[in-house]
């Protein structure tokens, strides 16, 4: 199955640098604000469901992730701010006096003035946007926000598709462990029987070791298995914010989730909602727009100043009239000479947006061989388990006829010994074929940017509070999720 480059996705044809030729970006409107709802849902595991939804609310680097969204938010309401005039009150009362013996323009003869001073101002300032500076520093800021929420939505997707191949390795060890109990328990029956022939005379020292060493290896290569299912079963604590003391979960011995249908075909523009793409191309909008405040460095900045309020020796006459003072006029700051560094930092920007498109660009190309190498892993998978289903019932039909030739003295044990190591070997293969085509399907589902419906029902998880911040939430109010206060207003 191949994809095909979409139109909108056009900036990847760019090529050289950024600014060689002043190359106009083609305008690109990331989908990844189309929710995916519970993709995981294909799969019809109860117990998936669960730790996903336990991770969506309770993953530390989800948290940190959204926190880092909420700084971000906070830095382009900042911005915004710019657009507005400021305005201080600075009070103040004070009490002077003048030295006699001091040499000043009016000789004060000797005499010390001493007095009371109460000053209420009002002090107001506005920089007229001439240029577009404010503007556009507000763009990269907003800019910055969208590519933190993306970054928002990437690690919520990647959690959940962590937990989801981390179950499903799970799930696939079980299956080999409730092989190699059912193996174990066919080889201690098997050994049983050597020792009673031995017993009897009808079997030699060598078919009892024989029988006795293959029970102790496959008991040896069960409890690596084990170990390998308990630090799958820790990571996926650690993933929903747990403890792994004491956390368990319950085997379903070889009964592993079906492999969901893939699609015959899958557009290419479902790419456009990978979150991660989405990230890459705000952040080259942000720096895009740096650009053009680096370049105003050099041009001059026009601000309104005014101020007002009332002063007066005395407290009881400062609101009297004649006790009003205020100033009010433009002022112009008009850069000269800077030693070359508006050149500089102009230099810098363009440098940094050329990163940003030369990362946007690399993404897209990753996005697409991801894509690629689990449609064809998939297929292979695929066609190995077919082989590897027909092994196994040979393999099988192996160890009865081995047995049977045993058991009625025409055969030798050591061909028992190997049949069953076959079957026992051909199981486990199975088993873990279609544990990799699980977990590769979770990773096709992720590189599309989370399945392949186009048309799933909203639901983003909301992160509950951590009560062990020492800080209050800064906003009081209930959210419905963090994505929908990107732009709300003050």
């Amino acid at each position: 199955m191949k994809f095909f480059l979409h139109t909108s996705l056009l900036a990847l044809a760019l090529s050289g640098s950024l600014f060689a030729g002043e190359i106009v970006v083609r305008q690109v409107i990331p989908r990844d604000h189309i929710d995916r709802g519970k993709w995981w849902s294909v799969y019809n595991d109860a117990k998936l469901d669960l730790l996903i939804r336990d991770a969506s609310l309770a993953n530390n680097d989800l948290k940190q992730a959204v926190l880092r969204f909420d700084q971000s938010r906070a830095m382009a309401r900042i911005a915004r701010s710019q657009f507005f005039p400021t305005g201080t009150i600075n009070a103040s009362a004070t009490r002077q006096a003048t030295s006699g013996a001091t040499t000043v323009p009016f000789d004060p003869n000797g005499q010390v003035f001493q007095g009371n001073n109460f000053d209420i101002p009002l002090d107001v300032s506005y920089e007229i946007d001439l240029w577009g500076r404010v503007r556009k520093s507000y763009e990269a800021a907003v800019n910055d926000t969208a590519a933190a929420a993306a970054n928002t939505r990437t690690v919520l997707l990647a959690v959940q598709a962590e937990v989801a191949q981390n179950y499903f390795g799970l799930r696939a060890l079980d299956a080999e462990i409730a092989a190699m109990d059912r193996a174990i328990t066919l080889l201690t029956e098997a050994q049983n029987i050597a020792l009673a022939k031995q017993k009897s005379g009808t079997a030699t020292d060598l078919e009892v070791a024989r029988a006795t060493g293959e029970l102790a290896m496959q008991q040896a290569e069960r409890t690596g298995l084990q170990s390998q299912r308990d630090q799958l079963e820790n990571a996926i604590a650690v993933l929903i914010g747990r403890r792994p003391q004491g956390f368990d979960i319950l085997s379903t011995g070889e009964k592993l989730p079906a492999v969901p249908t893939l699609p015959t075909s899958v557009p290419s523009d479902l790419l456009e909602r990978r979150p991660d793409i989405a990230s890459s191309q705000r952040a080259l909008s942000a720096n895009l727009a740096r650009v053009g405040v680096a370049k105003l460095a050099g041009y001059p900045s026009i601000r309104l100043t005014g101020s007002g309020g009332v002063v007066s020796g005395s407290l009881g006459d400062l609101f009297s009239n004649g006790s009003e003072k205020w100033t009010i006029g433009p002022s112009i700051s008009i850069p000269v000479f800077a030693g070359g560094k508006n050149q500089a930092n102009l230099e810098a920007t363009k440098a940094a947006a050329d990163i940003s498109l030369a990362q946007y660009r690399q993404q897209i190309i990753t996005a697409f061989a991801e894509v690629e190498n689990q449609l064809s892993s998939l297929d292979h998978l695929a066609l190995a388990l077919t082989y590897q289903t027909t092994a196994m019932e040979q393999t099988e039909k192996a160890r009865t006829l081995a047995k049977t030739r045993y058991d009625s003295g025409v055969g030798a044990y050591l061909d028992t010994l190997d049949a069953n190591r076959s079957a026992i070997s051909s199981q486990r293969r199975l088993h873990q074929l279609r544990g990799q085509q699980l977990i590769s399907s979770v990773t096709l589902i992720k590189s599309l940017g989370g399945g392949w419906n186009q048309n799933m029902p909203t639901e983003i998880p909301v992160t509950k509070a951590d009560p062990e911040a020492l800080l209050p939430a800064a906003n009081a109010p209930k959210k419905k999720n963090f994505f929908q206060r990107l732009f709300k207003k003050d």
